[in-house]
């Protein structure tokens, strides 16, 4: 039997497919599937003979500590590697250089569908402001990264942890990661709710539970970040969009966040939310500017995603959530 809950989402999923195709997609004839590479398997270490003197001894081990007569008088008793026993190193002048692949992909352990480049790091330090609007220098569309940190440390969407950036001429930035049950992504043009209507004080019975506290007002265009999301329908500013693993959609990443190009504000509206208390929503269609590349889509194993439950569809990052310091967007 078909709940009310479920006759009303998909009776919301409907119409709002029917509006992004309204829109007029600019869906290429080839859309590239993301190459899902099978982990090869780790060899085999081979155990290495001991080590014998010459009447077939097993020779003694040579201390590398306070013993060791190639340490420099000076720096006193240190535990150096055997390789470079006999050598005066000098440790100072070490440098240490960062990967541009992190060592888990290099050496094959794990896999990522993205075939995009990959962005910067952790604790990398940014070059360019992310209060623009438009693309980001040197940043390509397929760019992607393993946490939201690096996505912000490359200014393609600056907040940690929340879903929208704004300035006063509309978004700059939003991502798509879980978001609620009625939103609909065709790729080129998606469905988006606003964030927020939630009692950021908690309950009793779950004090901590913030973000994932279930409705319990309407949504309006009063609040800041909601209305200058509006405001981007009409200036038609460019808003970077970001996809992240955890979005149900078959152009959602299998791994990590993936910078997906630039999109316009085509409407925003308010209407009733898949919530118990009839609450309402503020709802966004974004469509993507012409002349990007190809969107990827997620292999056919992966493209098998059911909708969440309803608390799944109340996860949507809150607008206090913050950037990193200093970065109130």
């Amino acid at each position: 039997m078909v709940s009310e809950y479920e006759r009303q989402r998909d009776a919301n999923i409907a119409r709002n497919k029917a509006l992004l195709k309204s829109l007029g997609l600019d869906t290429p004839l080839f859309e590239p599937k993301e190459k899902i590479v099978k982990k090869p398997k780790a060899p085999k270490k081979r155990k290495e003979p001991p080590v014998t003197n010459d009447d077939g001894e097993p020779a003694a081990k040579v201390s590398r500590g306070d013993g060791d007569s190639t340490a420099p008088e000076e720096s006193g008793p240190i535990r150096r590697s055997a390789r470079n026993r006999g050598k005066t190193v000098d440790y100072k002048a070490e440098q240490k250089i960062s990967s541009p692949m992190p060592i888990s992909f290099q050496a094959g352990i794990r896999v990522s569908g993205n075939e995009g480049p990959l962005g910067s790091g952790d604790g990398v330090k940014r070059k360019y402001n992310p209060k623009v609007y438009g693309h980001i220098p040197h940043i390509e569309v397929g760019t992607w990264w393993e946490t939201r940190e690096g996505c912000s440390n490359d200014a393609i969407h600056a907040p940690w942890v929340g879903g929208i950036a704004v300035g006063p001429q509309g978004a700059y930035s939003v991502a798509l990661s879980g978001g609620y049950d009625d939103d609909v992504d065709l790729g080129y043009a998606f469905t988006y709710t606003g964030s927020g209507g939630r009692d950021l004080k908690g309950t009793k019975a779950a004090p901590k539970n913030l973000r994932t506290a279930p409705q319990s007002s309407d949504q309006d265009f009063d609040n800041n970040v909601r209305r200058l999301l509006s405001r981007s329908s009409e200036t038609k500013k460019p808003v970077r969009v970001i996809r992240g693993y955890k979005l149900k959609s078959p152009y959602g990443p299998s791994e990590g966040y993936r910078y997906d190009g630039l999109y316009e504000v085509e409407k925003a509206w308010s209407e009733k939310g898949l919530n118990k208390g009839g609450f309402k929503v503020c709802k966004f269609a974004f469509k993507r500017l012409p002349g990007q590349p190809p969107l990827p889509r997620r292999a056919i194993e992966d493209e098998d995603v059911t909708p969440a439950d309803e608390s799944a569809g109340e996860t949507k990052d809150e607008d206090s959530a913050v950037s990193p310091p200093s970065e109130q967007t």
